[in-house]
């Protein structure tokens, strides 16, 4: 029978978190690469713009049009600029422990759903908007004070390619691209952004 002293008993709990604190911060660092790498292949992923030039490019725009970009405050990675049938706002998008999801007032922040990209938190909240406007169901109910936010049409930095444009109809219709009849070069291409926004 081994007998451990208090000593090396904390030596031996130092060491195991000393060896999970890298594995974790390497997969914080995975996760936000992906989810650069997913929000860059959007198209309307604006980087490191500013509040007030979101505001200007949403100034003339429709309601439920909508960008993402890097948010200007030091605790948040991204905003989603939208406009609001009360002019152009601004949405923090949370992340945490390997999540994303929308900063709100504490009430709310336990019902709001967590996702593993930014890019999957928008597709959410677009099929949300879209159902919303075609009468099927509701967005969290605004009180008289608050705005409907809702998400339908997302703002390019340029025009998306043909091709990227035919890969989003096609994943709007189906999320079976490996069974569908095409070289797997294009269901590799199709695959690469498995998103419907």
């Amino acid at each position: 029978m081994t007998c451990h002293s208090s000593d090396s008993t904390e030596s031996i709990d130092h060491e195991r978190r000393s060896r999970t604190e890298p594995q974790a911060a390497d997969s914080e660092q995975r996760c936000i690469a992906t989810a650069m790498r997913d929000l860059k292949n959007t198209g309307w992923y604006w980087g490191s713009l500013t509040a007030n030039e979101a505001k200007e490019i949403l100034q003339d725009t429709s309601e439920g049009t909508f960008l993402v970009r890097d948010s200007t405050q030091r605790d948040y990675l991204f905003t989603i600029s939208a406009m609001t049938s009360a002019g152009p706002t601004n949405l923090r998008i949370e992340y945490k422990d390997g999540k994303f999801k929308l900063d709100s007032v504490v009430l709310v922040k336990p019902k709001l759903k967590q996702f593993d990209s930014v890019v999957h938190l928008v597709e959410h909240y677009v099929q949300l908007s879209r159902m919303s406007c075609k009468g099927r169901t509701t967005l969290l109910s605004p009180s008289n004070s608050t705005v409907q936010l809702l998400l339908t049409t997302p703002v390019y930095t340029a025009t998306p390619s043909l091709q990227h444009l035919c890969r989003i109809a096609i994943n709007k219709t189906t999320r079976q691209i490996q069974e569908l009849p095409l070289p797997n070069r294009l269901k590799d291409y199709l695959t690469d952004y498995s998103y419907n926004v």
